[in-house]
């Protein structure tokens, strides 16, 4: 960009060489920044000289504006772009909403697996990142919120929350979300390793107890409480978290934990493989939305006490031999304002058991429907049990499971999955009427007899029903690295299934999206 807009003196060359220190702070020789495509094209004089009229029309822009427009990049981009020109140079410091994230400053190509010393090298660049910012922030501005990922390496965890925290009581910064990233899979992680961290966690809060005044958000991994206080930890302690998330966080395999946190500000907890055998969810008033994505439970694995404010609820897992199937009525119990539900098989068997009347009272303000992981050879008119439970759902979202990477049968059955059965609902509501449901997502479409039955059905029951979108399967990396042909509908079959749909008497629009 043209240094004449800003007067061609020392100051300006000063302000180069700062903003081009606090660049070199954040990174090192064997962290470079990765490259973008606001670089020139030094093949090109053309290009060069129409890079330099675009900047100078940019440069004409008020502060404002180019800080929304560094807003929309990653950070990294954002100060690589700024140290560019002296009339973007002090932006990046304006910045009212910052995201610092430690896997940006793994070397390039990221090493795979990531190793120890990769995680402290990121950690040191991660640390200069943050006090650049934080310590060399103008007065006059303030951050609205700080989003920081990091690796729980304590050499440099300790200045990181040092400085975190002075900028909390300084009045700098006024949201902090916090998530604790960890590289080990959940399967490869001991219990020692998890009460360590979890150890390490508890000692940074009490370290640094200003960060918890601010902190919104959080997020852990492989953590183990068993021989900590968990609840005081995370709901005690964090009154301000209106986000939780953990994944892999437990009190110990199969053991009971409840919250009761009438005082908190918690509106969405989700939960990633936690083995719990139960939880219990007493009370917390602002909770709208729960996830729970694989427990181990042999019994009814949630309770809900008093959660005035739920409205969202989703719930998956791929039942076990050693889970027995319970009524998801018993989950719902006392439950009235749930107007959007994820139900997911992951391709296994059901591990719900069938009922429809019980349901009934608590999803009479369903609008959403979302049923997934049901494995492809099933059949799909079971489904039609939650619509007739619920009448008022507007959308409904099917998703078959058909992943080549499964393996044979034997395979899974000498592993830890019963043989697959395919669900036998025997209930009445063939009257049943959703006259509400305006629109079909299915995804994992392909030319079965039992979806195009599924689909008919749909429609004679539903008078509204205006929109079908048919979709291509949700390809996880195993599948796509077996190649695996699509077995979407080509162009050429589409009009026919259009038809079969329509039957010649309903009239939805239909729309296919591979």
């Amino acid at each position: 960009m043209d240094a004449d807009n800003d007067n061609n003196s020392s100051q300006s060359h000063s302000q180069q060489l700062e903003g081009q220190d606090r660049l070199s702070r954040q990174t090192d020789d064997n962290h470079p920044l990765p490259p973008e495509r606001f670089e020139g094209n030094n093949d090109s004089s053309s290009s060069q000289s129409q890079q330099l009229e675009d900047e100078d029309r940019l440069s004409t822009l008020t502060d404002d504006i180019l800080l929304s427009i560094l807003g929309k990049v990653s950070l990294h981009m954002a100060v690589r772009t700024a140290v560019l020109s002296t009339r973007w140079m002090h932006l990046p410091w304006l910045l009212p909403e910052l995201s610092i994230d430690v896997k940006d400053f793994l070397s390039v190509p990221c090493p795979d697996p990531i190793q120890a010393n990769d995680m402290e090298k990121a950690m040191v660049c991660l640390t200069n990142a943050t006090r650049s910012f934080l310590a060399d922030r103008q007065k006059e501005s303030t951050i609205s919120s700080l989003n920081l990922k990091l690796y729980l390496i304590n050499t440099s965890l300790c200045e990181v929350g040092a400085l975190v925290g002075d900028a909390i009581d300084s009045g700098l910064l006024k949201d902090f979300d916090l998530a604790v990233l960890d590289v080990t899979e959940p399967q490869n992680c001991g219990a020692k390793d998890m009460l360590q961290r979890a150890k390490e966690i508890d000692g940074f809060f009490s370290a640094y107890p200003s960060m918890l005044h601010c902190l919104t958000r959080l997020s852990l991994h492989n953590l183990g409480f068993d021989k900590l206080d968990m609840h005081h930890v995370l709901f005690d302690c964090c009154k301000q978290v209106t986000h939780l998330s953990l994944s892999h966080c437990d009190t110990g395999v199969c053991s009971l934990f409840k919250i009761d946190a009438p005082n908190s500000k918690l509106r969405v907890l989700e939960l990633v493989k936690c083995r719990f055998q139960r939880l219990e969810v007493v009370c917390l008033p602002k909770l709208e939305k729960f996830r729970w994505s694989t427990w181990i439970s042999r019994c009814v694995p949630l309770n809900f006490g008093f959660v005035p404010s739920l409205g969202e609820l989703e719930l998956s897992c791929c039942a076990m031999t050693c889970q027995p199937a319970f009524k998801l009525s018993e989950i719902l119990y006392g439950m009235t304002c749930i107007h959007t539900l994820t139900l997911d098989f992951q391709g296994e068997n059901l591990w719900m058991q069938p009922e429809m009347k019980q349901l009934c009272t608590y999803l009479n303000k369903l609008r959403k429907l979302c049923v997934r992981g049901i494995f492809v050879e099933f059949d799909l008119l079971w489904t039609a049990a939650f619509l007739a439970a619920a009448p008022s759902v507007e959308m409904l979202h099917i998703e078959v499971w058909d992943h080549p990477c499964d393996g044979d049968d034997e395979s899974r059955e000498q592993g830890s999955f019963s043989k697959r059965r395919a669900p036998r609902w025997e209930m009445d509501f063939n009257d049943s009427k959703n006259l509400l449901l305006k629109e079909l997502e299915f995804v994992g479409f392909r030319s079965l007899e039992q979806q195009f039955t599924f689909i008919r059905y749909l429609l004679e029951r539903s008078p509204n029903l205006q929109k079908i979108t048919l979709k291509g399967d949700e390809e996880c990396e195993m599948c796509k690295a077996l190649d695996v042909p699509s077995k979407f509908p080509k162009k050429d079959d589409q009009e026919m299934i259009v038809s079969r749909i329509r039957d010649g008497t309903f009239l939805p629009e239909v729309i296919f999206d591979e």
